[in-house]
């Protein structure tokens, strides 16, 4: 029997067999809460009673809490509280770092805001001062929340506080963890260079008086190469050299913190280098057993991650322009690459993720790109300049150097051969080789510490004329699948459990790439190990269902256990081996066949791997279970063992599929032609024989591998094969679009390019810098504006002439605007890729981009005119826009409509859509040659933007949607390609019929209708002719009647509704027949277009010719884009316009992509017009593993990055969606965000929530039985004390009347959106008064949804979690339009600085439920404003007892109807009259009218149990509808003091003995049925 609130016993226990982990379903929605004590992550290693018991938190209640900062005199600053704790709580006078719970509890409690910054002051605040900022800054970039917002309050004291930074280690001796939070800090505040005031500061230090610490040789080589550094080093040495004269206290140039911030740093670096694992520089010491140093002391911790961050300071450096220009060359001269290589530590086993991220510090050094031009080098200019420079140093040696004679007469291609090199290099003795290094090659200072070290001098040597290899060479090499090792890589591809502690040798996507190849490289290195994670997460699972072991008898693998998406191997057979194509060292292809038994599958688990298709991507898994000693060994030192350890398993490989067959060898789910449809059959027999493409570049590097160690030959040893959901496993063609690409030479249009990259004008690509030529300057805004009032009103600040048709009384829609050649821009500097290495790229802060939405004043012509008559036919006129846009939104589409790039910033509710409809329209009609895709990241958005377009003036047969998303258009015409070419076939044979009809009334041979070729000549021939002819006739009578008489399409016009001609006036049946003239030709333009159709016989070439030439709108999804590149490349596909939805949640490589979907053109891009729309305060593209979030920016969309940058956008002011007190809640993360009329004037809008007090509310969730927030498995938060009060609440409205359509149920967290559905499960879904809300969902996949009441659940009671993102918070609180509650712990949230905008405002309302059990939705006309005198529910008991007695008494209405039903049958039955009235239950209708109750066995089935304890309870059973009623002036019945019957009614403490079973129950419901039939 369903249970309807309190805590539920069927939750108690464990999952349901079958059920699997909890991510699988509602059915593990909680685990024993053992299960999870010895879970704590480190996000919940703070408890409420944690931080109100630690003395840190009294100390900020006491001096800088936001209620002591509020007060009249708030506390004054004491100095000496900030150095107290930097030494005790931050181990300021400890070799040991500090905790991080102490730093969280510091940055929870606002230490920055509220005390260390507003106290700050450059001439007083002493180093434990600077070094506290230092630590919470890092700590907020640690959690990813905005670190920098905290100063805006004292913007002006950031130089300053810079100032302190770069000069604090001066005099003084930092601790090994203080050097590591300060160079954490320096990181940070390089990679954020979108802010103004950082920027200025940190580009100093990376500028060119950084080139004072260069050897005097290297200085002047480089001078002498680059003119214009030469001068400005000279116009420096003159500005010191005038400053030390004035001044001789004045500190020189060589001096100052800019030339000298970076060497020091490097300096110390090399220093704790060569601490951390000595290298061995001596032959004795080399010789000797090297003694390993143990990395795992605290002290040598610090070091090693000093030395890990450091390379990670140095690669960043080096990735961007505006840092790598002047420190690449510092880092050559002082040869960091080359020593970090040879250091001891490079060497060391315990430091693989130093050598990795040396491995990812060489890749930028060798980067090829001008380091002072910004412009890529190309691969023949690498091999043409590493050419010239052997042949340099032969020169030198011929001349110079005698015993390398023979080296100097070489031929190059020996000269870079390492070994050649060394082997020569050893002639020379020491003395010489330091004297060539050094002052002849002046590639080693002379000075250097390492100068004496021959073996260091000689792999400098070696490094720098050596040749290296291509990295697009090594990517075309690089195996597409993940194998175990790097599976299991967790420096590459860390645990889902990240916390930002240490760094990864992972590239970093931020504001700014080097080139368009490098851009790609760092996406296809996360995107490809992005999948890596999610297919390890699959395998994991897989391997650990399907319960291998090993038979000790047959010493054969077997399995126990079952896994839906993997199945055993029978046999694995390679057929083919292909010879290597020229050119390449792989096979060119390698074949295999897999053959499995389906045979003990259920059957859909059967069809689906029978449903197998071509391109499916499968992994085989070799699985050798350890036995209990190989366990035991691998466990040793209590080491935590992954799954591939725990349960064995060997090789990973993945594979293509090419076809499968059934038994016989029949083909199954052929996309090919070669199985006919009339022959297909259903599958013979259970054994399924799949041919599969495996990798060749991983079969070559496996069979070298083997044939080099003698090892087994893995291909013999595979006995499982795993696949995976379609929609999640395509990734090998995602990777193979952007490898495709970085063989090619990528072309953005010029106005893009720079911007692209990050570099450059951010403005340059906005259609006011774009040339006038380009531009559009008239604009048919066709039915943009509703009234000329609408005109006027939308351009505000412009003078509007406007001009109205001739044949109008008052100027109505549609409109042309005529606008003003816009005044000439200030344009960049024609060689801003020159340039652009000098700044950061611009930033938020130095464009004021919302006055993009504001136009600059201007006169504007408008002018009226009177659409031509389109036909006689109602189908002929064209729909009509209804939309009354705001200014802001027609200054969208204008910018959308001409030519650059154009960014839409759409607050929730402000009409995105509508928007983006209303660009394509306008676009369509004034650019009807030139074709725009349309691209959005789910198919939900597309199809509702489709939908939308399919309902505006822009004709079918032009549209085309791509993609699996196409089949849920809520339309019956089918868009697809197929589909779309099917219905130009139809349509053809329609047009041709009225071809025939038009030829039968003219008198002509209807063979004139049998193609689209005799139509044409039938036109020509006979309807052009004729009504040639009838114009100029018409044209010579000019009277009333003539044309009424002359007109030669009467007959075929007859059906026309109305009177075609009235024969009064010429002027007006002269215009009726031309609409039917349209109508004519347009029917024979779209025979033309029909006429390909007719002519290309194969299904395939319609199909190309429709997506490649008709189509003039292509929709598809991002994903889908990428997974076809390669086949729009091959079809020749053009487009001019991109149009992307959703913009913010797109990964930037799938934003990318799309831009690049088509060819070249000598040279050029096609692309004229770049349109994203998006919100980027609202939730980014969804990355599963967080250290690609955290670390490496994955989540990054390009959208995002742009308005880093600082590139003009539109923001959309005004909502239309949710009440403007809800909108409230967030609308202070928007600049300006209004309300649209209709929130404000509309009913619904202004009327109160029936049954609530409040339209939101944010209900204090206290402990349910001692707990909060449970951890069933890691980062599966659950809440069942929120999740109960959730349901209930969603119970409540229900019994008023609302629908379960209108409801959703939201949550921060998987784990509590399992729980609330098994909740629902069992209180809800099978009774008929509640059914089930229209979703349960979580935040971040509701996004871009909405719903009129939204019961949201924040889970968390330790810490505040992910919600602390503002953008999920924006997310969360945007999705309601009538109402939203939620369900939270208040003191825990009130004290987080992110939210406290939105919470202020949240808890200024009671925290406990205020409800008017009385109302009904149907009934209530209470306003938005009048709380009224409700009911206080203090906790979840008493609202389960008032929830309870309200669904009692709807049972007992319900069942009351039931029988009155029954009886008014048997009454019908016995006298035959069928008008008997039925009698309605009251509150039924409102309740569940899609469930209403026909019968008492509906009523009563899964409801006894809580009518027993309603009955069992001792509440009042009294009608709610009096007992409850809050307006009432009578005191009100205590319905929901008694909290010990409450508990009862909701099952917290059943009374088991008192209460009636369910058989019990339904004998009595028989008794009363018995007795009614009697009556």
């Amino acid at each position: 029997m369903a249970r309807f609130s309190g805590r539920g016993r069927g939750f108690r226990g464990r999952p349901r067999p079958g059920r699997g982990k909890p991510q699988a379903g509602p059915g593990a929605a909680i685990v024993d809460q053992e299960q999870s004590a010895s879970y704590r992550p480190m996000g919940a290693a703070l408890t409420i009673q944690e931080i109100a018991a630690d003395k840190l938190t009294k100390i900020a209640e006491e001096n800088w809490s936001t209620a002591m900062r509020s007060k009249p005199k708030p506390p004054a600053f004491k100095p000496s509280i900030v150095d107290q704790l930097y030494t005790s709580e931050l181990n300021g006078d400890q070799d040991t770092a500090p905790k991080l719970k102490r730093i969280m509890l510091l940055e929870i409690s606002q230490y920055l805001e509220n005390y260390l910054w507003p106290n700050f002051d450059e001439r007083t605040a002493t180093y434990q001062h600077v070094m506290s900022i230092i630590l919470m800054v890092n700590e907020k970039f640690r959690e990813n929340v905005p670190a920098w917002d905290g100063f805006k309050q004292r913007e002006d004291a950031l130089p300053g506080f810079f100032n302190r930074v770069v000069t604090l280690k001066a005099g003084r001796q930092l601790r090994q963890h203080e050097k590591v939070a300060y160079l954490m800090f320096a990181i940070n505040a390089f990679q954020s260079l979108e802010n103004s005031a950082v920027r200025a500061r940190v580009l100093k230090l990376a500028s060119l008086p950084l080139w004072h610490a260069l050897s005097k040789g290297r200085l002047q080589l480089e001078l002498h190469a680059h003119e214009q550094l030469d001068k400005a080093w000279r116009r420096l040495a003159k500005r010191d050299a005038k400053a030390v004269q004035s001044d001789p206290t004045c500190i020189s140039a060589a001096k100052q913190p800019e030339a000298v911030f970076l060497p020091q740093m490097l300096d110390e670096f090399l220093q704790v280098l060569d601490e951390v694992a000595p290298a061995a520089d001596s032959e004795a010491m080399q010789e000797a057993e090297p003694e390993v140093a143990d990395l795992a002391g605290p002290e040598n911790k610090q070091k090693l991650l000093y030395c890990e961050r450091f390379v990670e300071f140095l690669t960043d450096l080096l990735s961007q322009l505006p840092t790598r220009r002047f420190i690449r060359t510092l880092l050559e001269d002082r040869a960091i690459l080359t020593k970090c290589r040879m250091s001891g530590l490079f060497q060391h086993p315990q430091a693989r993720l130093f050598v990795q991220l040396v491995d990812l510090f060489q890749f930028y050094m060798m980067f090829p790109i001008d380091d002072h031009t910004g412009d890529p080098v190309s691969d023949e200019d690498v091999t043409a300049a590493h050419y010239e420079k052997v042949q340099q140093v032969q020169r030198l040696f011929f001349k110079h150097v005698p015993k390398l004679r023979d080296l100097a007469l070489a031929n190059c291609g020996s000269v870079e051969k390492r070994d050649t090199l060394r082997k020569y290099l050893n002639l020379l003795q020491p003395e010489e080789l330091k004297f060539l290094v050094t002052q002849q090659l002046r590639l080693v200072a002379e000075d250097d510490p390492w100068a004496d070290r021959i073996e260091f001098l000689m792999e400098v040597m070696v490094t720098t004329y050596e040749r290296r290899r291509f990295q697009t060479e090594v990517i075309n090499e690089l195996p597409l699948y993940p194998t175990e090792a790097i599976l299991w890589d967790e420096n590459q591809v860390p645990d889902v459990h990240y916390t930002g502690e240490n760094c990864l040798a992972l590239p970093k996507l931020n504001l700014q790439f080097l080139t368009f190849h490098d851009y790609l490289l760092r996406n296809f290195n996360l995107f490809r190990l992005e999948a890596t994670y999610e297919i390890r997460e699959d395998i994991s699972d897989v391997i650990g269902r399907v319960g291998a072991f090993r038979d000790e008898e047959s010493d054969q693998i077997g399995f126990r256990g079952w896994a839906r998406m993997a199945a055993p191997i029978q046999e694995y057979t390679i057929i083919e081996v292909r010879k290597p194509n020229v050119g390449e060292n792989k096979p060119a292809d390698v074949t295999a066949d897999i053959v499995i038994d389906t045979t003990n599958m259920r059957g859909d688990i059967r069809s689906e791997w029978d449903e197998t298709k071509q391109h499916d991507v499968l992994f085989l898994l070799t699985i050798r279970p350890p036995d209990q000693a190989e366990l035991a060994v691998l466990q040793q030192g209590g080491a935590e063992l992954h799954p591939a350890e725990k349960f064995g398993l060997a090789y990973v490989r993945g594979c293509e599929v090419l076809d499968i067959k059934d038994e016989e060898g029949g083909l199954m789910n052929d996309f090919t032609g070669r199985v006919k449809r009339d022959e297909w059959h259903p599958p013979n027999g259970f054994r399924r024989t799949v041919t599969v493409a495996m990798d060749t570049a991983q079969y070559q590097m496996d069979i070298t591998h083997m044939q080099a160690t003698k090892g087994e030959d893995l291909y013999g040893t595979f006995n499982m094969v795993m696949r995976r959901k379609p929609k999640e496993n395509n990734f090998k063609a995602v990777l193979e679009s952007i490898r495709d690409l970085m063989n090619e030479d990528t072309v953005m249009p010029d106005w893009l390019h720079d911007i692209f990259l990050g570099y450059g004008d951010p403005a340059q690509a906005k259609y006011t810098h774009m040339p006038t030529d380009q531009l559009l300057q008239t604009i048919d805004f066709k039915d943009t504006f509703l009234d000329a009032g609408h005109l006027k009103g939308s351009f505000p600040g412009s003078e509007v002439h406007l001009q109205q048709g001739l044949q109008q009384a008052q100027p109505q829609r549609p409109f042309k605007v005529t606008f003003a050649q816009p005044p000439p821009q200030p344009q960049a500097d024609g060689k801003s890729a020159k340039k652009r290495k000098k700044s950061g790229g611009g930033g938020a802060e130095d464009a004021e981009v919302a006055a993009a939405a504001a136009p600059q004043s201007q006169t504007l012509t408008a002018q009226s005119y009177t659409p031509p008559d389109p036909g006689p036919y109602p189908q002929d006129k064209p729909p009509e826009n209804s939309v009354r846009f705001t200014p802001v939104q027609v200054e969208a589409i204008k910018s959308g409509v001409q030519p650059g790039l154009t960014m839409v910033v759409g607050p929730p509710g402000t009409g995105k859509t509508d928007t983006a409809v209303q660009i394509m329209h306008v676009l369509y009609h004034n650019c009807p040659g030139q074709r725009t895709l349309l691209i959005t990241h789910s198919n939900q958005a597309l199809n509702d933007l489709f939908e939308k377009i399919l309902e505006r003036d822009v004709p079918a047969r032009y549209l085309l949607r791509l993609g699996m998303g196409e089949q849920e258009l809520a339309t019956e015409m089918d868009f697809s390609r197929v589909g779309r070419v099917n219905a130009m076939l139809a349509r053809r044979l329609e047009l041709l019929a009225e071809v025939e009809k038009l030829a039968r009334q003219f008198g002509v041979a209807e063979d004139v209708a049998y193609t689209c070729e005799t139509a044409a000549h039938f036109w020509l021939l006979h309807v052009l002719s004729r009504w040639e002819k009838f114009l100029a006739q018409a044209q010579q009578k000019k009277t009333p009647e003539c044309v009424k008489e002359l007109f030669p399409f009467k007959a075929y016009f007859a059906d026309a509704p109305g009177t075609l001609f009235a024969g009064l006036d010429y002027a007006a049946d002269v215009e009726k027949a031309r609409g039917c003239w349209r109508h004519l030709r347009s029917m024979f333009q779209e025979l033309e277009e029909c006429r390909a159709f007719e002519l290309l016989k194969g299904q395939a070439d319609r199909v190309n010719y429709l997506m490649t030439k008709q189509a003039k709108i292509v929709a598809m999804t991002c994903t889908h884009a990428a997974l076809k590149r390669r086949e729009f490349l091959q079809l020749g596909l053009k487009y001019d316009n991109l149009l992307m939805e959703e913009s913010a949640q797109i990964l930037e490589i799938e934003t990318f992509i799309p831009m690049l979907l088509q060819r070249q053109e000598d040279g050029y891009s096609r692309l004229k017009r770049v349109i994203l729309i998006g919100d980027h305060h609202q939730l980014p593209p969804v990355v599963k593993n967080m250290a690609f979030q955290k670390y490496s920016h994955l989540d990054q969309s390009l959208f995002t990055r742009f308005i880093r940058l600082g590139t003009p956008y539109i923001q959309l002011n005004a909502q239309g969606r949710a009440r403007p007190s809800l909108a409230k809640l967030y609308n202070w993360r928007y600049e300006a965000l209004g309300d649209l009329p209709n929130v404000t004037q509309q009913e619904r809008f202004r009327k109160a929530n029936a049954g609530l007090a409040y339209d939101y509310q944010f209900i204090d969730t206290p402990d349910f039985e001692g707990r909060g927030e449970t951890v069933p498995v890691p980062y599966f938060f659950q809440n069942l004390a929120e999740a109960e009060y959730v349901v209930t609440l969603y119970q409540y409205m229900r019994l008023l009347g609302y629908p379960a359509e209108k409801i959703s149920m939201l949550t921060t967290y998987n784990g509590q959106k399992a729980l609330l559905k098994d909740v629902v499960e069992r209180r809800c879904a099978h009774h008929p008064a509640f059914g089930v809300p229209h979703k349960i969902a979580t935040v971040d996949k509701y996004q871009g949804q909405q719903n009129d009441y939204i019961l949201l659940s924040l889970v968390r009671t330790r810490a505040v979690g992910h919600i602390r993102d503002v953008r999920r918070l924006v997310v969360a609180l945007s999705r309601a339009r009538l109402g939203l509650y939620i369900f939270g712990r208040a003191e825990l949230f009130a004290n987080c600085y992110e939210l406290r905008p939105a919470m202020k405002q949240l808890l200024a309302r009671p925290q406990q439920l205020h409800l008017h059990p009385s109302e009904r939705v149907t009934s209530c006309r209470r306003n938005l404003n009048t709380v009224g005198k409700p009911i206080i529910i203090p906790g979840l008991p008493e609202l389960a007892g008032l929830v309870g007695n309200m669904a009692a008494q709807w049972e007992a209405q319900a069942e009351k109807q039931a029988m009155q039903t029954e009886t008014d049958g048997a009454v019908e039955e016995a006298t035959g009259d069928d008008d008997s009235p039925a009698v309605a239950a009251d509150g039924v209708e409102d309740a569940a009218p899609a469930n209403r109750v026909t019968s008492t066995d509906d009523a009563v089935q899964g409801t006894a149990s809580h009518r027993d304890a309603v009955e069992t309870s001792g509440a009042v059973q009294a009608d709610a509808s009096s007992a409850v009623d809050a307006n009432a002036d009578e005191p009100m019945p205590d319905v929901v003091g008694d909290a010990n019957a409450s508990q009862r009614v909701a099952g917290v403490t059943p009374d088991t003995d008192a209460a009636p079973s369910a058989d019990a129950v339904e004998a009595r419901r028989h008794e009363k049925k018995k007795a009614a039939a009697k009556d």
